[in-house]
This record gives C-alpha cells, sequence and structure tokens, in this order.
C-alpha cells in the first residue's frame, strides 16, 4: 500500500485515489487523483510542507515551479496551517491585521481580520463574473456584505479608494448609494440626492436634500405605483439612522412626481 493513498471506485467504475495526510493529529484530506502515482505525490508534498525544513523554503508563489502537485487551495491551507499554525478548510493565509483569500492562481483577495470566520466558513465561487458564496441557499454577493446592492456599479454607487477591486477591507470601500433609486448628484459644492424609479423606462420622482429622503422618495413612489395596478415587486429602502416615527413623518410629506402617474397609462 502507497503512503496516504486510498484507492476508490468513481460511479462508471473506473478507479480514483485520494490522499490525505495527518498533521498534529488533524486529518486532512488533500484531494482524489487520476493516478496511484498523482495522489502519492501530493502526500509528499504535505509531508514536505509540513515536515520538513526545506519546505519552509517554499512560499505562496512557488506553486508552479513546484509543479503543481496539488490543488493550489489546498497548497494555500497548507502553508498556511505551517506559517500560522491554524487550519482553514477554505484558501485563507492570514496575516497581521487582515487575511487573503486564494480564490485561484491569480485573483487574490483581502479581507480585514474581522471576516475571518465568515470566509473561513463560507467558500467564494463566480458566476456571470460576480463572486459570491451560498448562504442559506442563497447566492450572496462579496459587496452586498457592505450594503452595496447587487447591480451596483463600480465608479457609481461605489469605489475602492485604492483602486484595487480584489481589496475588500472595510477602509477601502467608499459607497456612494446606499439605497434603490438614489444617486447622489455633485455640483458646485453641493450634494443632492436623485430618486428614480423603473417603469417602462426611468421617471426622475424628485431631487432631495438628504439620502434618507430620497430612499423614502422611492418607496412612496413604489407604492403609488403598485396602487395604480403597476405588477411589479420594488425593493423597498430600509432607512437607516432614523426612527419608524421620524420615516413615517418624512413619508407623509415628502414630495414626489406627479408625473408618475403617466407610467400607468
Amino acid at each position: 500500500m502507497t503512503a496516504g493513498v486510498y484507492e476508490t471506485t468513481k460511479k462508471d467504475g473506473t478507479p480514483s485515489y485520494r490522499a490525505s495526510f495527518t498533521h498534529k493529529g488533524k486529518h486532512i484530506s488533500l484531494g482524489s487523483f487520476p493516478t496511484k502515482e498523482g495522489a502519492h505525490r501530493a502526500y509528499l508534498t504535505a509531508e514536505l510542507l509540513l515536515r520538513s525544513p526545506e519546505g519552509a523554503l517554499l512560499s505562496l508563489s512557488d506553486y508552479a515551479a513546484a509543479g503543481k502537485p496539488l490543488s493550489y487551495e489546498k497548497w494555500v491551507i497548507l502553508l498556511n496551517l505551517r506559517d500560522n499554525g491554524i487550519y482553514f478548510k477554505t484558501p485563507i493565509y492570514l496575516y497581521r491585521r487582515y487575511f487573503v483569500y486564494h480564490y485561484n492562481e491569480e485573483i487574490h483577495l483581502k479581507f480585514d481580520a474581522d471576516d475571518l470566520f465568515y470566509y473561513s466558513n463560507h467558500k467564494i465561487m463566480k458566476r456571470g463574473g460576480h463572486l459570491f458564496v451560498a448562504d442559506y441557499g442563497m447566492q450572496v454577493t462579496l459587496t452586498s456584505r457592505y450594503g452595496i446592492k447587487a447591480y451596483a456599479v463600480e465608479g457609481r454607487d461605489y469605489c475602492f479608494i485604492n483602486g484595487d477591486s480584489t481589496d475588500f477591507r472595510y477602509g477601502n470601500l467608499e459607497i456612494y448609494n446606499r439605497y434603490t433609486g438614489v444617486t447622489s448628484l455633485h455640483k458646485n459644492g453641493k450634494t443632492v440626492y436623485l430618486a428614480k424609479i423603473h417603469v417602462n423606462g426611468d421617471y426622475i420622482i424628485g431631487r432631495y436634500s438628504t439620502e434618507e429622503e430620497a430612499a423614502i422618495a422611492y418607496n412612496k413612489a413604489a407604492d403609488l405605483l403598485n396602487r395604480l395596478g403597476i405588477a411589479k415587486n420594488y425593493s423597498r429602502n430600509y432607512v437607516e439612522g432614523i426612527t419608524e416615527q421620524e420615516a413615517a413623518d418624512i413619508y407623509k410629506k415628502i414630495r414626489i412626481s406627479p408625473k408618475l402617474k403617466l407610467a400607468v397609462k
């Protein structure tokens, strides 16, 4: 029997070889391989990285030069275990005040230490150009954890302050527009908030002096359109920082464009 290698059979009857490794009482699966030799090589790599002085000379950037003996994800996991003494089931490498999630060899995502528990238990995936995690059966985009809407546009609704779109540390994200249908406009040193809603085209609800007023105006417009027979499930804004009574008072007083009624004709 080859050390660390176990033969299994796929559903179609073809053989497959699983490699695993035990380090300080922790059993670590290294993955499945089409050949016994490949599985054994993965086992020897784990032994090199975790038990051999020569393994300490290898770094994250040495993966390709080492011949890619196991998945890149496992390479990151083992190096973090070696250097930081902590095993994560996701490809995280710890630094002093932040960590990097190595999605693949090219995409390395930075996060604050506050997010470590979340991303050590949630695998990042990609679909349609968007990075997301599966959370309670739903696809949750990475930006949505910061209050950024799924349809938000970088540069218009938010930005990465240092220009690095892989740096998700909280201090590097600036949100311009937090609410559905609300866009901030800057002119002559002043900021106003434009509220728009889509009904067979964009309709301007109005311009408002605060972001909260614009968000509530959007809710009021959505309610009006639904009452007038527009069968669309508009997402309502939850406005932070004010009480329910304050929100209700703004809702009652806020003016919205009378042209909205034309949308139903």
